[in-house]
């Protein structure tokens, strides 16, 4: 597949392999080059990954490279505002499949705190943050079918804070009338900052959402995704 076949803005990278495990761990590769070159300039880094069932290969990948883990700090795109228990936790999956293996040393930053969520936990989880080195040196980012990204759904009544070019904050809180849970998301100021930026994506079904993606790229509202459809991405995609 051809980035000109895709109707991709100029700039984007596109990569694909033949089945999920053989990209993640070409994605895994690349992240991992990303990490150790900041890890070069830097005493710590910051990764940003995101949740669902397509990054699993990535994540399992990329846990088996040798780094200096311990200098590496894991965010999390979004969270569900459920328990590290819960299986619909994000944390708890990046905990399973990345937190292991050579990159068990690498520092998970959750964002679940006890309670509601709401303007204190946001302050709490961005006063967190606040701590860790920006901008972030990898930024790996999913899609859904609905052209969401992170938690920044079009159905969100928050999504217009989310994707506000001018805001300082890291994180939003979502509540999509669309989803099941409360959502905690890194804005896309935070998402877009990254050194490195990576759309990881599987199934023809993903290939379809991106094309219409990128058939009408100032509408974000109606498609988050298409925010971070700009130069300098890099798009990952198998069947």
């Amino acid at each position: 597949m051809k980035t000109l076949e895709m109707g991709l803005p100029t700039g984007i990278e596109w990569i694909d392999a033949e089945d999920e495990v053989l990209l993640g761990e070409a994605l895994a590769a690349a992240v991992a080059a990303e990490l150790e070159g900041g890890l070069a300039d830097a005493e710590r880094v910051t990764l940003v990954v995101s949740g669902g069932s397509t990054p699993l290969p990535f994540l399992k990948a990329l846990s088996q490279i040798r780094l200096p883990w311990q200098r590496v700090d894991v965010v999390l795109a979004d969270e569900r505002w459920v328990a590290e228990f819960d299986p619909a936790s994000n944390a708890a999956q990046v905990r399973r499949h990345l937190i292991q293996n050579q990159a068990a040393r690498a520092t998970l930053v959750p964002f679940k705190q006890p309670g509601d969520l709401d303007a204190e936990a946001c302050a709490v989880v961005e006063s967190q943050l606040q701590e860790l080195a920006w901008p972030a040196t990898a930024v790996v980012l999913g899609m859904g079918k609905d052209g969401h990204t992170a938690s920044l759904f079009a159905d969100a009544p928050q999504l217009d804070t989310g994707l506000d070019p001018n805001t300082s904050a890291r994180v939003a809180m979502m509540t999509p009338p669309s989803q099941d849970h409360a959502r905690m998301t890194l804005t896309r100021n935070v998402l877009q900052s990254g050194t490195t930026r990576f759309l990881h994506i599987r199934g023809d079904d993903k290939l379809r959402a991106l094309r219409h993606a990128c058939e009408d790229l100032d509408n974000v509202e109606a498609m988050p995704v298409r925010a971070f459809l700009n130069a300098g991405l890099r798009i990952y995609w198998s069947p």
